[in-house]
């Protein structure tokens, strides 16, 4: 551990110059004696690292001292630095080592590069998480992970998408982040691998029985083919319900974020009360219908007339089940 922690503070050094014994300590979560007994081993050992008391002081490095990592493009440069969001790699612990890992890749660049990366940084951001991600619970993420990393079999307790509970034993092959949400590849004793969402695990428990994985097994082609089946299920399942509707000025912000339409096109320009007219792809006719009930009295529908007599029954039949329900 004191190696890791000598070399993140040169790193550091190298990559933000001059720093307090303070701020040091803060980084690298010892005490300020724990810094400067580690600049002393750095300084016998031959690195010139200096220490400086006063207001104006710091620790601080050489200019000259630095690893040259060359070969390197611009474009290379901005594809790694263009993300400062660990992801789905801090729910596996995984946050720290992105952090330092560009840490000592922006240490070791020239200075003219260091300042390439500092005015991307300014001018190119990628976030990856989608606009009100809902936070899953993962209270198994980690003993998933584990299995997953040992090669190990597991017996769980998974809710399916039909909300009932099923058991099963399964080799834990892989771990999948797909957009913030997690998943397990696991293989089921006859041989089937399958996708399993690790917020619909009730239960986990790792077995003292570890498995062979396969030498044909790639996780990448397994994850390619597997999404492109799904979306293939998905479309033959409900295909797509285009409808025309009218939307309140109101509520078009719920059209532009992608909540209430799987893709819309805007058709002529505002009345003067300011609804518009839209043409709606929905994933389904029930789909739609929710939609269009979701938005009361700020959305109508204009076609086509099943749509509009879906909705109306359906309004009509939530107004009898509240009126006589009697909690």
């Amino acid at each position: 551990m004191r190696a890791d922690r000598l070399l993140s503070l040169m790193l550091l050094l190298q990559a933000r110059g001059r720093m307090t014994a303070g701020d040091l300590a803060g980084h690298l979560e010892v005490s300020e004696r724990t810094v400067y007994r580690d600049i002393d081993a750095l300084s016998a050992a031959g690195v010139p690292i200096y220490a400086q008391p006063g207001p104006n002081g710091g620790v601080f490095l050489d200019e000259h001292y630095r690893i040259s990592l060359t070969g390197l493009s611009r474009q290379e440069l901005v594809s790694l630095f263009a993300s400062s969001d660990a992801g789905p790699l801090k729910d596996i612990g995984l946050a720290r080592a992105v952090e330092d890992s560009l840490l000592k890749l922006l240490a070791s660049l020239p200075s003219v590069q260091q300042h390439e990366v500092e005015r991307n940084r300014q001018r190119l951001l990628i976030d990856p998480t989608d606009w009100f991600h809902l936070v899953e619970p993962l209270p198994f993420l980690a003993l998933l992970q584990q299995a997953v990393w040992e090669d190990r079999k597991i017996e769980v307790v998974y809710r399916r998408a039909e909300l009932d509970a099923a058991e099963y034993t399964l080799e834990a092959y892989s771990l999948v982040a797909k957009a913030n949400i997690w998943y397990l590849v696991g293989k089921k004793p006859d041989g089937d691998v399958r996708t399993y969402r690790v917020a619909r695990f009730r239960d986990v428990r790792l077995t003292d029985s570890f498995f062979e994985r396969s030498p044909a097994f790639d996780l990448e082609a397994f994850w390619k083919e597997s999404c492109r089946e799904y979306e293939q299920q998905m479309v033959e399942k409900y295909p797509a319900y285009p409808a025309t509707v009218r939307v309140h000025p109101a509520t078009l912000w719920l059209f532009y974020q992608g909540l209430m339409a799987r893709e819309y096109e805007q058709v002529g320009e505002p009345d003067g009360e300011g609804w518009v007219t839209l043409h709606a792809v929905y994933p389904s006719i029930e789909n739609a219908v929710m939609k269009v009930l979701g938005l009361g009295p700020y959305i109508r529908v204009v076609e086509p007339d099943e749509l509009r007599r879906w909705v109306l029954e359906t309004a009509r039949a939530v107004l009898v089940f509240n009126d006589s329900y009697q909690p």
